[in-house]
This record gives C-alpha cells, sequence and structure tokens, in this order.
C-alpha cells in the first residue's frame, strides 16, 4: 500500500483558474492515459468543469457547502458532504458553488478499462485480489498494520491490483473513524 497525505501532494492549478488539483495516483503511473485516477481538488470558483471523454468520475464533496454540477436539459446533480456521486466524464458541465469554495475527492475511470465503486465506510476494508484502489481519511484514526503510524483526516492509502495489498486490512482505530473506499474493478480483461 501505498500512503498519502493530501496537504502535501502538489497542487497544479485549472486551466481556467477555477481551482486547483492534487492528484494522489494516476494508474499506470508514467502512461499518458490513465486507467483510472484519483485526485483532490479544491474548487475556488463556479465555472465550466473540465469534460474527460470515455471517463467515468464518482465526486465526492470532502469540505464545504456543497457544488452543482449541471448540464442544460440532461444532468443537474449538487454534492452534498460525503456523498459520492457518479456521472460521465463526457458531460460538458458548469459548475456553481453553494457558499464559498470546497474540497471534492474524485475518481476516474477509463469506460471499458475500469470500473468504480466508492462509499463512505466506518469498519475495516479489506482490498480484493486484483482490484486498485483508494482509502481517504475522514475522520479519526486508521491503521494498516504495516507498522507506520495511525492515518488522520487527509490522509490515505492507495495500492493497484499487483500490490501485496489484498488480505491486509485497513482498519478504524477510534470510534469516530470514517473514510472513503474507491474500490477499482479491471473490466474487459
Amino acid at each position: 500500500m501505498h500512503r498519502f497525505d493530501v496537504e502535501t501532494l502538489t497542487a497544479g492549478r485549472w486551466r481556467n483558474g477555477g481551482g486547483a488539483t492534487r492528484e494522489i495516483v494516476s494508474w499506470p503511473v508514467g502512461a499518458e492515459e490513465f486507467r483510472w485516477r484519483a485526485s483532490v481538488a479544491d474548487i475556488d470558483r463556479g465555472g465550466p468543469f473540465s469534460a474527460f471523454p470515455g471517463v467515468d468520475r464518482t465526486l465526492t464533496l470532502l469540505t464545504g457547502d456543497g457544488v452543482r454540477l449541471t448540464a442544460p436539459g440532461v444532468f443537474d446533480r449538487t454534492a452534498r458532504a460525503e456523498e459520492p456521486f457518479a456521472f460521465p466524464g463526457d458531460l460538458e458541465l458548469t459548475a456553481e458553488l453553494r457558499g464559498g469554495a470546497c474540497r471534492v475527492l474524485n475518481i476516474m475511470v477509463r469506460r471499458g478499462r475500469a470500473a468504480a465503486r466508492v462509499e463512505r465506510v466506518t469498519g475495516p476494508v479489506v482490498p480484493d485480489v486484483g482490484r486498485a484502489g483508494v482509502l481517504h481519511v475522514l475522520r479519526g484514526r486508521w491503521g494498516t498494520g504495516e507498522g507506520e503510524g495511525p492515518l488522520a483526516a487527509g490522509q490515505g492509502v492507495w495500492w493497484d491490483g499487483s500490490d501485496e495489498a489484498p488480505g491486509r486490512a485497513v482498519v478504524p482505530l477510534s470510534p469516530d473513524a470514517a473514510a472513503l473506499w474507491a474500490d477499482v474493478v479491471p473490466v474487459g480483461e
């Protein structure tokens, strides 16, 4: 498993100036075209939301009052705290902030090559063999059993399908522990 801390990840500004993205992982690492990608985005202001043709996305609000994504006559959804929702990345969306800047977890998978399910969890997560994933801590403390200190809010782990993660659980260490788990499954192999 690979540990990360969102606050130490390099932030890249969006071309439209409306926010910044901190990439957790883009798999395969170094490839021109990702199979799956996980990042945390800070959305500073409303405006166009980048389209990603051939990609399915799942967005989860981490902080802020919410963001509404719309494509007139096609799509209208408001992100609410800790409630993942999926949408096709092909859509030409506009983002409207519901009370100022916000932060979101963004999971993207290349359609036909991977599928993702994102859910809020409060119990142990055990990665399955051949699957990739990300666990992002929302609150409390979590342990990986790897002899390293506990994970806290804004930290987490990711693994790819070939890592030795299967069978090793990521477990809550405090009663208030909550996290987002993205389970990424290969498709078409």
